[in-house]
């Protein structure tokens, strides 16, 4: 009986220990990161279009404009950021066509991730019915993040002539615009 009872007892504690033993082998696991979006990002390459319209003061003209526009942003320091742009515009009232092309600086801030508030300036050439006019912008605009690759803007610059022949004021013209861009 003494054999039987200490074979019971040897029994129940490799029962128990082999219990022990198999709560040790779970093995604790960290949780899963949360990832969160890193939200948009203004840096680097961008196209897009834009359409508005364009009047000039001096003689009295209106145009309709549809256009595109490509260009680089580099945040330099948050939340300023700093680009290169050109643009070609088509401008139309109703049967004369002029071509507007405009390599432009432009230095904005970061009010938030997703908002862009910027300064323009620009230097380009007025192509009309086989003449050529230096002409040059300045103005703002407002560029708003939609999603992680999109953004739409709206932006009102003033337009003057280089040849004195043309320009009447400082700035000759104005131009509003809404456009949507495709940042790479």
């Amino acid at each position: 009986m003494l054999i039987r009872s200490l074979a019971c007892g040897v029994a129940a504690a490799a029962l128990f220990s082999s219990a022990a033993l198999a709560a040790d082998l779970i093995i604790p696991t960290a949780p899963a990161p949360i990832m969160e979006s890193a939200g948009f990002s203004w840096d680097g390459l961008y196209a897009g279009a834009q359409f508005g319209g364009l009047f000039y003061r001096a003689p009295e003209r209106a145009y309709s404009s549809i256009g595109v526009h490509a260009g680089v942003n580099f945040v330099v320091a948050d939340p300023i950021l700093l680009g290169l742009e050109a643009t070609a515009d088509y401008l139309n009232n109703g049967g004369v066509g002029v071509g507007q092309y405009f390599a432009n600086a432009r230095v904005g801030a970061l009010v938030t991730d997703q908002v862009l508030l910027y300064a323009i300036a620009g230097v380009g050439v007025e192509t009309i019915g086989g003449f050529t006019n230096g002409i040059y912008q300045l103005g703002a605009g407002v560029e708003l993040a939609v999603t992680e690759d999109i953004s739409v803007r709206g932006q009102l610059t003033g337009l003057g002539f280089f040849d004195p022949i043309f320009r009447a004021n400082a700035l000759d013209g104005a131009r509003a615009t809404v456009g949507v861009s495709y940042h790479f």
